[in-house]
């Protein structure tokens, strides 16, 4: 990396939700047409786009290195008088330098979220970093860290305290953070920093963070800004970023601090330490028989228990309804016996007991349970189990599209619970099998045409009823919504209210640019994962402010490639 020049190391990704501007596709796009080898993502407070981003560089040829900006809580230890008008919080980037940083990063942001009062923002105290620093990078976390606060805050004292204490913590992998973004109090800052670093010897590094992809983008990014604080664009007292803080090239990084190299040089230090990424794993199934027992001897046992259940289910089954029409007994005990092998060969009993448990549950409480959808419908197995209730054979359907040892993929069961009690099947299967093994899965909203175009439409302070008549104009198809552009493009009165009102122009341009970012996390309806193990030791968890129950920081597509069954 010696002629690289230049590193980004704490990025925002579209997972800084109503703050970052940049899809993790497009700003690793960014990064590959500047030529850039290594890439650093740290969105605020989360780590939700970490091993999609993760796997997305590397396909690419980047080498990613995964961090999070994390608020920190550093008790009341500035004078009140003149800390009253700074941030509740300051914040450190914490970048994951090797297998160790990377989990004690999870646990951090999950503790962030898990251990906060639902009525507070996400952030951990100080004392939460104690035995939990090793192998992670700090840095000082520029304008918006503690160190810049205790300045701002005339307290130089505090923030000679504060960098003692994160050196005590962080010792050789503590950085301070220098960045120029025109911001008024970046010259006042970096002063005060400099002279820190250089009389206690430590380290700086120069950081471009990037909200947006380029200075062409700063107009729409300052609408999403103020629709997040639920402001007006024209409103002077709320938080503003500068055009300085769209995605820079490494050219650009070098012209900015031509007077201080060595904080462009250690960006690629830092690079080069960082010698881990998250990572997909194999699927890690959960024990039916319990997480302490020992896997061998489990193993066998499920596989034997599964074969025990299967056949006295089909004995039930066929007492109950006989075989299907042109067949016999002995071809539903062949199929039987030929899906269990399948089971057994990719080590999936456990994972059809776990499911028939829990389904079996329901209908004991007299919870609606739907009869089953998909692929799942066309085990006999599971019919056996009463996890569906089609008879695969009567009905032609094929075990193969459900699990083939060929083709290896996780079993996935499409199973409908009623509404009004779901939660009841959800909190049994977690204190079967644990509180901190089992977790719903995170899920984010987006900005879609209509309601972008309300969004931007309110802060711009057009009239409600214009904004209504332009959304009406979009076609509404939640199935398969409609992108803003095309809309545009089929509209003729779009375009014709574009071409005569400057602010049309302004609200759909602005629209446009923020159409499909995400919006807000949640909680998905209905899916669960169970691991063998505490779930905060394989992913990141997060917390749905209206429920107490944890939450995979993960979506459905990559909670299953970090191994977890859904």
């Amino acid at each position: 990396m010696a002629d690289v020049g230049f590193v980004h190391l704490r990025v925002h990704s579209a997972y800084s939700l109503l703050e970052g501007a940049l899809p993790i596709g497009k700003l690793i796009e960014l990064a590959k047409a500047d030529g850039q080898p290594a890439l650093g993502l740290a969105d605020t407070g989360n780590l939700f786009g970490a091993l999609e981003f993760s796997e997305k560089a590397v396909e690419k040829g980047i080498q990613p290195i995964v961090g999070c900006q994390l608020a920190i809580d550093f008790g009341a230890d500035l004078p009140q008088r003149r800390a009253a008008h700074l941030r509740k919080r300051s914040s450190l980037v914490l970048i994951a330098k090797s297998e160790v940083g990377w989990q004690n990063l999870v646990r951090l942001g999950s503790k962030a979220f898990l251990e906060t009062p639902s009525d507070d923002d996400p952030h951990i105290p100080l004392e939460a970093l104690d035995g939990a620093s090793e192998g992670i990078i700090c840095l000082t976390g520029g304008p918006s860290g503690p160190v810049s606060e205790a300045l701002l805050a005339e307290a130089d004292d505090v923030a000679r305290a504060r960098l003692e204490r994160l050196e005590a913590l962080f010792g050789d992998r503590l950085y301070i953070e220098l960045q120029r973004h025109g911001l008024d109090t970046d010259s006042f800052l970096e002063a005060g920093a400099l002279d820190l670093a250089y009389r206690r010897g430590l380290p700086i590094v120069a950081t471009n963070e990037p909200f947006f992809p380029n200075r062409a983008d700063y107009e729409a990014h300052d609408a999403l800004i103020a629709i997040a604080e639920g402001r007006v664009i024209a409103d002077d007292d709320r938080r503003r970023l500068t055009p300085e803080h769209g995605f820079k090239t490494r050219a650009e990084m070098r012209t900015l601090f031509p007077d201080l190299p060595e904080a462009l040089d250690n960006t690629i230090e830092i690079a080069r330490r960082v010698a881990y990424r998250p990572l997909k794993r194999k699927p890690i199934l959960p024990r039916f028989a319990g997480a302490d027992a020992d896997p061998e001897t489990a193993e066998k046992a499920e596989a034997a228990e599964l074969i025990a259940q299967a056949e006295a289910g089909l004995r039930d089954r066929l007492a109950a309804h006989g075989p299907a029409p042109g067949l016999t007994v002995e071809t539903y005990e062949q199929r039987l016996a030929f899906e269990l092998s399948v089971i057994a060969k990719m080590k999936f009993p456990g994972y059809f007991l776990i499911v028939a448990d829990f389904i079996k549950w329901a209908k004991r409480q007299g919870i609606p349970v739907g009869p089953g959808r998909g692929s799942g419908a066309g085990s006999l197995v599971a019919y056996a189990l009463t996890i569906t209730d089609l008879d695969p054979l009567r009905f032609d359907l094929l075990f193969e599209r459900f699990l083939n040892p060929d083709r290896v993929s996780m079993p996935d069961f499409d199973i409908d619970f009623c509404q009004d009690r779901r939660d009841e099947v959800i909190r049994y299967v977690q204190d079967k099998y644990g509180y901190d093994q089992v977790a719903q899965i995170i899920t984010f909203g987006s900005l879609q045409a209509r309601a972008v175009m309300r969004d931007v439409g309110r802060v711009l302070q057009m009239p409600y009823g214009q904004v209504d008549k332009l959304c009406k104009l979009v076609p509404q198809n939640p199935a398969n919504p409609v992108k803003l552009t095309q809309a545009i493009a089929d509209e003729p009165k779009l375009r014709e209210a574009r071409a005569e009102e400057p602010v049309v122009d302004k609200l759909l341009d602005i629209a446009v640019k923020l159409e499909g970012l995400y919006r807000h996390a949640s909680t998905h309806a209905a899916g669960i994962v169970i691991g063998d193990r505490p779930l905060k030791e394989l992913v990141p968890l997060y917390r749905d402010p209206r429920s107490d129950m944890p939450v995979t920081q993960y979506n459905m597509k990559w909670v299953e490639s970090a191994g977890l069954v859904k």
